[in-house]
């Protein structure tokens, strides 16, 4: 994990907002269809909806908290679905203590 990947990914309010949905995505996501919502985490299309942007930009923005070690994913059938990487968000928090 670089500083420069974490700073990237915590300077959008749209990706800090995504990131406050999967803290608790069972109490802050609504689930819209059957499967977009579970132990697994949230799909994009759940997080697009809820965020109010297009199915790609929440693609692109989930790519970026990826890159940054924020999320992971997991593919299950044909949906893929992301969480919050607790671990990852507390060494970004060591990183950025550093700096």
């Amino acid at each position: 994990m670089r500083v420069h990947e974490v700073a990237r990914a915590l300077a959008s309010e749209t990706r800090l907002t995504i990131l406050e949905l999967l803290r608790e995505p069972s109490k802050r996501l609504a689930s819209q269809r059957e499967g977009d919502l579970g132990e697994a985490g949230a799909c994009v299309s759940l997080i697009a909806a809820t965020v109010g942007i297009s199915q790609p930009t929440a693609t692109r923005h989930l790519d970026i908290l990826r890159a940054a070690g924020l999320i992971t994913t997991e593919r299950i059938g044909q949906r893929t679905f992301h969480r919050r990487n607790e671990a990852g968000i507390a060494e970004a928090q060591v990183i950025l203590g550093q700096v």
